[in-house]
């Protein structure tokens, strides 16, 4: 675990009515606190929580076949974000799993599709997946064992025991360790892949991350903060400084199936830098010293952060 308190895992109450046998795993010891009871051996045998994958797209039809394939059979919806793709990506989902909810971003950028897709999760567990084939969507198993077990906010990561890349460069992933580091100096962490964006988390959470997913975009055509790549690091940090429990879970990236990543290891750790001091430093200063609401806008724009 990283960081921050102990929490007492809490549950909807409600169950699934499809098939659970995927959740099927070896029994935890969990129990209600003060319940007096004997926790149930397996998680078949309790009331196991609605998972609500989230996934943002733009222009991704020829790399969803193989992601969908590779869902668990057992949630309780797949949400794509869309960026307005103009290849068709929202056909293709409708015609590989009909139930999809499709929500259309407000902005631009992944961090605006992410703050959509929580919107408009109502799952009691969210889970982040990447569109795009690198993260392997039959993990979302061991991130929900990781939040029955206790944790409030499971991490993914390619650099714990069991994890690993196949499409990492030595320089990105070089600039990935130097960078999980200055995080875990200044907001006493333990993070061992600040970068990856594979998370899985309780909804009851999202207001920890402040996203907003209502506001118009800026007249200017400034991003607003959080809106592009640098809303993993930028949900990182606000977990780790509101206290909450976080667990690392081994997982294996896969390079993308088809298409040209926007990566860029240049542009983008400087990105993860800055947003890095900038929450450490600026917004974890505001959060904890309230200011009259008029002097702290809801919408912040982030200067120089290029689209």
């Amino acid at each position: 675990m990283v960081g921050g308190r102990a929490a007492a895992t809490q549950f909807s109450g409600q169950c699934s009515s499809v098939d659970d046998s995927w959740l099927t795993g070896p029994g935890f010891g969990l129990r209600e606190p003060g319940d007096g009871v004997a926790a149930p051996r397996s998680f078949a045998e309790m009331p196991w929580p609605k998972v609500s994958v989230v996934i943002p797209t733009l222009n991704e039809a020829r790399n969803l076949p193989y992601v969908f394939s590779k869902l668990p059979p057992a949630l309780h919806e797949v949400i794509i974000v869309d960026g307005r793709s103009t290849d068709d990506t929202v056909a293709t989902a409708r015609r590989l799993r009909p139930g999809v909810r499709i929500v259309t971003q407000t902005r631009s950028g992944k961090g605006n599709a992410l703050a959509c897709g929580f919107a408009a999760a109502t799952g009691d567990i969210i889970a982040m997946v990447d569109a795009d084939g690198s993260a392997d969507p039959g993990e979302i198993r061991a991130f929900v064992e990781a939040l029955l077990g206790g944790a409030d906010y499971a991490k993914g990561s390619r650099f714990a025991a069991g994890g690993g890349s196949s499409d990492i460069t030595r320089l990105r992933s070089a600039g990935n360790r130097v960078l999980s580091g200055l995080v875990n100096l200044l907001c006493g962490t333990r993070y061992s892949d600040l970068c990856y964006g594979y998370n899985v988390f309780w909804r009851r959470h999202v207001p920890v991350f402040g996203l907003d997913a209502d506001a118009p975009a800026a007249a200017d055509g400034t991003r607003l903060w959080g809106d592009g790549f640098e809303v993993e690091t930028l949900i990182n940090i606000r977990v780790a400084q509101a206290g909450l429990t976080v667990a690392e879970v081994p997982s294996y990236e896969h390079p993308r199936i088809h298409g040209v990543s926007n990566l860029n290891a240049a542009s983008d750790g400087w990105r993860v830098l800055r947003t890095i001091l900038v929450e450490r430093f600026h917004y974890s200063k505001q959060r904890t010293e309230p200011a009259p609401a008029a002097a702290q806008p809801a919408r912040q724009p982030a200067p120089e952060l290029v689209s």
